[in-house]
């Protein structure tokens, strides 16, 4: 079964989007901030969907901690931000994200980014 590790600090989002990924089939772990993303990622699941604005550390920060160390450099992430400001997917790329999505996500096309980055 692929896992998911879902990384937000929103309860409403974090269930919700949990919920319909369980349905489909998928493994979730969840994490509420940058930190508990980190020691979550170490058990190595299959994709990270990652919030930017998090508590403790912010998604940015974990992503680049997550590419530097060897066990988690590989795992794809998928960020996912309420901001959709100019630039800021660019710098999501450069942070070292395979994907970008913006708030409210559209489930079909996220589902549709997790699968080819699964493929891979």
């Amino acid at each position: 079964m692929t896992q998911v590790l879902i990384v937000e600090d929103n309860e409403m989002n974090r269930d919700m989007l949990g919920r319909r990924l369980i349905r489909k089939g998928y493994e979730i772990i969840y994490a509420l901030n940058g930190e508990e993303a980190i020691e979550k990622a170490k058990s190595k699941p299959d994709i990270i969907l990652m919030d930017l604005s998090l508590p403790i550390m912010t998604g940015w920060d974990a992503i680049k901690l997550l590419r530097t160390m060897e066990s988690t450099s590989n795992i794809p992430i998928i960020a996912i931000t309420a901001h959709a400001l100019s630039g800021e997917m660019e710098t999501a790329f450069e942070a070292g994200c395979n994907d970008y999505l913006t708030k409210p996500i559209e489930f079909d096309l996220l589902l549709e980014k997790m699968e080819a980055l699964l493929k891979k």
